[in-house]
């Protein structure tokens, strides 16, 4: 059974059910000379390997707003256990920020394999959920409607093309309320050296979202410059990953929902 936290606010009385489901995605990640290439874990395997989840804050401001959904999460978890990098596939931007937050924090045991540690990755969706006998928006509208209120971010900062870059590879990045690039995934293909295109859009500078006076998380979509190594137009999927199964589309297994403890 879901685990609830009580929120109060203007009238609102929300309830929290942050879920996780811990997918079976028999995804592959790409083969590159300069990346290392992670074993996949199912939902059920790196949940027996879980030792400690800490659960996301609801953002106020999407309470406010009756923003709700799932996010979906890839996480590369190191040989030592630790969350070395998770990426926002799907979601709200508020709700996303919330999720990458938490799930830096949330520990493994080591993964063995040919009786050494090994880094793996797998992949969770968190579901932020309100209820109360006031909410008659549906989440589409209300993501609709906020969505109209938002003065996105801007780059204020970034690398030029000079006459070596070979190409442009397109990001979504997650800009925080702070200015900084939190998350960012392809658009447009994906570079052999993904991890190096999205530490170089880490050091660009952005003006972050605004909702009225307030700055908020939010997407933008940037071109980044690539010297050093081509792109790989064929593969559609975020981050290093390739796609399997029919037609293109990754197959996935659904397992039963697991509550995150308070």
């Amino acid at each position: 059974m879901a685990s609830r936290r009580q929120f109060g606010g203007r009238g609102l009385s929300s309830i929290f059910g942050a879920l996780v489901c811990l997918l079976g995605l028999p995804y592959a990640c790409a083969q590159s000379e300069r990346t290392q290439q992670f074993t996949v874990l199912n939902g059920k395997e790196a949940h027996a390997l879980l030792l400690s989840q800490v659960p996301p804050e609801y953002p106020a401001v999407a309470k406010l707003n009756y923003l709700q959904g799932q996010v979906r999460l890839r996480l590369v978890v190191s040989s030592e256990g630790t969350v070395s990098r998770a990426h926002a596939l799907e979601g709200n931007p508020l709700l996303a920020a919330a999720a990458l937050s938490s799930a830096y924090r949330w520990r493994y045991r080591p993964f063995v394999t040919e009786g050494a540690p090994a880094p793996f990755t797998t992949f969770v969706d968190i579901t932020f959920a309100l209820r109360s006998m006031t909410l008659k928006l549906s989440p589409e509208q209300a993501d609709s409607d906020f969505s109209r209120q938002i003065k996105p971010p801007e780059v204020l900062t970034g690398p030029e093309k000079d006459a070596s870059t070979r190409s442009l590879v397109c990001l979504r990045v997650l800009v925080n309320e702070e200015g900084k690039a939190i998350d960012s995934v392809d658009t447009n293909g994906v570079p052999t050296d993904f991890e190096a295109v999205m530490k170089t859009i880490e050091r660009w500078s952005f003006r972050p979202a605004r909702w009225g006076t307030l700055s908020v998380p939010w997407y933008l979509e940037v071109e980044v410059p690539v010297r050093n190594f081509p792109v790989r137009a064929d593969a559609r999927m975020t981050g290093d990953l390739e796609t399997s199964g029919q037609n293109g589309r990754a197959s996935r297994e659904t397992f039963p929902r697991r509550a995150i403890p308070r």
